[in-house]
């Protein structure tokens, strides 16, 4: 069935009545195939930090409007003000934000035992957040011509924001998908990159283990507006078709996918990527994933054009809970440079030289990472031949 275009900004505001909420039909954000532009975005020179001194796309607008309301109707746990921000002294460019409430007021992680842990309804999960939490559900017309499903994704607020816009994307709740990405719901969560012209607008994705909270699957999305060191870090290829390079000048390296075709190399790139995911996946290893604009594969500079999109996978130790006395918890978005610090103190003292061992603490060691790296090239040549 098509779902109703809603071209009206107006149509993805909740009614001003409370009591209306529950009856609110979730509008579609039906979008085409010309609107995922994969070049032709860049950072100004000075983005300033402020995410709406730059252009947004349709697709921004509906985000961040509908986002906005939330923020000021008080559905989320907390009042974000613009964060206090600093990049790291240091060869890396770590950005550091202080971002206390949501070190304090987040949800309590789930207790996660195993990186393939079943879905458990009884457990909190995206079927039971409160009315007005989505924003829109994403929907693609006419259908692209793939042999993936399309998957309509639910755009909902996380009510514990780590930065301005950010949001889940959620398969359709009821199916009680665990935490295990899925081709059809990474593609939709890189096209939401495509979406916008904001060159810091980012997806990704944690697994168990690798500190996703909700064993129920999930994406993030956010704005960050301020350039990250995956966006441009120099890489080598590791198979001889070059469809998965080695980013190894990073703190933590991490295997590169990339593509500059928001068509068939899409298609291509999401089933490579899942293929490496269900390795990890089956070989219970943890894992982090991180979708950014960037630059092509190779040796690149901080001033390089960002042409396309880069899918960056960590595979990591398994990490089960919070660990509170460090300053942040290593994640998607700390793997890719970006640092959400939960006290005063630790924002003030913090160096890059502790962000390095609290981020390389929780890598695989040398012979299992040289191990996975040897899977995920025969994974890769097996889809050559």
């Amino acid at each position: 069935m098509a779902a109703q275009h809603d071209s009206n900004e107006a149509s993805y505001l909740l009614p001003p009545n409370k009591e209306d909420w529950g009856r609110h039909r979730i509008p579609a954000f039906v979008y085409q195939p010309e609107e995922l532009l994969a070049g032709g975005i860049q950072w100004p020179r000075n983005s300033s930090g402020v995410t709406e001194a730059l252009p947004l796309s349709r697709f921004d607008s509906a985000l961040c409007t509908a986002w906005r309301q939330r923020m000021e109707l008080g559905l989320f746990r907390y009042r974000l003000g613009k964060l206090q921000t600093h990049i790291l002294p240091g060869a890396v460019g770590f950005v550091a934000q202080l971002n206390v409430e949501r070190g304090v007021q987040r949800r309590r992680p789930q207790s996660i035992r195993s990186v393939r842990q079943a879905f458990d309804p009884e457990e909190f999960n995206f079927t039971m957040i409160q009315p007005g939490e989505v924003l829109f559900r994403l929907h693609q017309e006419p259908d692209p011509p793939s042999t993936l499903p399309q998957e309509d994704i639910l755009v909902m607020i996380n009510i514990s924001p780590l930065e301005w816009g950010h949001v889940l994307l959620v398969p359709e709740p009821a199916r009680g998908l665990p935490q295990r990405l899925l081709p059809s719901v990474l593609r939709a969560g890189v096209e939401a990159v495509l979406l916008s012209l904001h060159p810091g607008f980012r997806v990704g994705f944690n697994s168990l283990g690798g500190l996703a909270s909700v064993n129920h699957l999930h994406l993030h999305g956010y704005y960050l507006a301020h350039r990250l060191p995956v966006e441009w870090a120099p890489s080598k290829p590791l198979d001889p078709g070059g469809h998965l390079h080695l980013l190894w000048d990073l703190p933590a390296p991490g295997f590169l996918f990339h593509t500059s075709d928001p068509g068939a190399d899409l298609e291509a790139l999401v089933h490579r990527v899942c293929r490496a995911t269900d390795y990890l996946i089956d070989h219970d290893i943890a894992h982090n994933l991180f979708v950014t604009r960037g630059t092509p594969p190779g040796k690149t500079s901080p001033s390089s054009a960002l042409t396309g999109i880069r899918v960056i996978l960590w595979a990591r130790k398994s990490s089960f809970g919070i660990k509170e006395g460090e300053a942040f918890n290593v994640a998607l978005c700390e793997l890719a440079g970006h640092l959400p610090v939960k006290t005063s103190q630790d924002f003030t003292s913090l160096t890059e030289a502790t962000a390095l061992t609290l981020i390389q603490n929780c890598l695989l060691p040398p012979a299992q990472a040289q191990e996975v790296q040897a899977a995920l090239v025969d994974l890769m040549m097996q889809e050559e031949q």
